[in-house]
């Protein structure tokens, strides 16, 4: 499963991770992103995507017939 948000296109990031005697090791920060499936009533079917936690409270704010409406202007393929 690939490691971003559909929803808000979040992506893994890098950086160090700096012990007590400043010995710097690299490391990620991965993303919170889950497989969820979304009821998209307009279309009568399943959509299945892969959502941050944040990726979910945008969508129980704004629902989810507004954010795939996003999606689809952005080019991504829904």
């Amino acid at each position: 499963m690939p490691n971003r948000c559909d929803v808000l296109s979040k992506t893994p990031s890098k950086g160090h991770t700096i012990s007590h005697s400043h010995i710097r090791t690299k490391r990620w920060w991965r993303v919170n992103s889950h497989k969820r499936r979304f009821w998209l009533p307009s279309e009568r079917r399943w959509v299945t995507l892969n959502v941050s936690t944040k990726g979910v409270r945008t969508i129980d704010k704004r629902g989810i017939e507004s954010v795939v409406a996003e999606m689809r202007r952005a080019g991504k393929k829904v």
